[in-house]
């Protein structure tokens, strides 16, 4: 199993708060590995909140490779932090030429463009790198989009925070969402590393998804070229929240219907009977066949969690007004947020949707049993 643990904040909080509490989750992950997504950032990248940043990793050619690509479509960089990590890495951690975050000008070709076109773009330039770099093996690109930052890497996380200097106050950020990963493979593959990320959505999974192969197939099917590079079984989880949210016009709530749909006599007992049964039967190939916790982030910086039927894996969900955090286990929420009121720390259970929202007040409960409140 891995562990996942996300925290969204009125206050900006460190990257290292995350990794911190992933440490205490030690037993249930073996520190081959983490990931880190960070939305709503501050300290200088709180005053560019529209500017896209990329973050990756490269080589000396693949970063010159990198600079002449993007100068040549007009891209010219606005502010980019400098990781100046030591020669010898910890034991376990690759020695990387360059970690980058760097926040670029659009180029002057598309001031006029819609905001909606500008971001669908980005995605297409991110799998164009993506694919450059996967030529070259000199290019590893996780994110390009504004107020995003995502860092992988092998090792254990705590030596990868320390190495690459993560408590810095140019890193910080509202929300954060950061995986310490159980290496289930031969070879780790950092594009395999949750969490995950596509237009603005992203989830992490604690568990295994058997009905992958299905899954992919469907969306690939769907004729949008997102949908594509898949490493890990768990990537589909985000972009399905993608598909329900951008093709379905759907929101969090539906979400759970599609991955882990009500038995057909509850449907039909349910007040929208109709749509779950539609939605049912066209994303069938959906579903999760588990056992899967996920957390994820939307757009407006909303987190949430469910789980699937089986709730085989485990996730507490607690806080205070201005600070909630999600957590695999109770010792990591207790780590980040000691001073809270226990008896209201929610554990979801199969029908539950647990939602923090933007304004970071409460915790709200999305039961399926419940009438669906959709999007106008």
């Amino acid at each position: 199993m891995c562990r996942l643990f996300a925290i969204t904040s009125h206050e900006p909080l460190s990257p290292m708060t995350a990794l911190e509490a992933l440490d205490v989750m030690r037993e249930g992950h073996d520190g081959s590995g983490v990931g880190l997504f960070l939305r709503d950032l501050a300290g200088p990248f709180d005053d560019m909140k529209d500017a896209p940043v990329l973050s990756g990793i490269f080589s000396e050619k693949g970063i010159r490779r990198l600079d002449a690509f993007m100068m040549e479509i007009g891209f010219m960089t606005k502010y980019k932090v400098s990781v100046k990590v030591p020669k010898a890495p910890p034991k376990g951690v690759p020695k990387r030429a360059i970690y980058l975050i760097r926040a670029y000008e659009y180029p002057e070709e598309w001031e006029d463009w819609s905001k909606e076109k500008k971001l669908q773009e980005l995605l297409v330039l991110r799998l164009r790198l993506r694919e450059m770099g996967r030529a070259e093996q000199d290019m590893i690109v996780f994110s390009f989009w504004p107020d995003v930052i995502m860092i992988k890497e092998i090792g254990d996380p705590m030596d990868v925070g320390r190495h690459l200097q993560l408590d810095r106050q140019d890193l910080y950020a509202r929300v954060i969402m950061a995986q310490g990963r159980q290496n289930t493979n031969y070879a780790i593959n950092l594009y395999a590393c949750h969490p995950f990320f596509i237009e603005g959505y992203s989830t992490m999974t604690n568990g295994e998804n058997t009905a992958f192969t299905p899954m992919k197939e469907y969306l690939e099917s769907r004729d949008f070229h997102g949908y594509t590079g898949y490493q890990s079984d768990s990537e589909v989880f985000t972009h399905i929240l993608h598909y329900t949210y951008k093709k379905l016009g759907l929101d969090i709530g539906a979400y759970k219907h599609i991955v882990t749909p009500l038995k057909d006599e509850d449907i039909e007992a349910h007040v929208d009977r109709n749509l779950l049964t539609q939605l049912k039967h066209t994303c069938r190939r959906l579903i999760i066949d588990g056992p899967n916790c996920v957390i994820g982030s939307l757009p407006d910086h909303s987190l949430f969690m469910v789980q699937d039927r089986k709730k085989l894996r485990p996730g507490v969900v607690g806080g205070r007004p201005g600070m909630f955090a999600f957590s695999s286990e109770i010792c990591g929420l207790d780590h980040a947020i000691q001073k809270r009121d226990k008896s209201k720390d929610f554990q979801p259970m199969r029908l539950d949707t647990a939602i923090v929202g933007p304004d970071r007040q409460e915790v709200r409960i999305c039961n399926q049993s419940q009438k669906l409140t959709l999007p106008h």
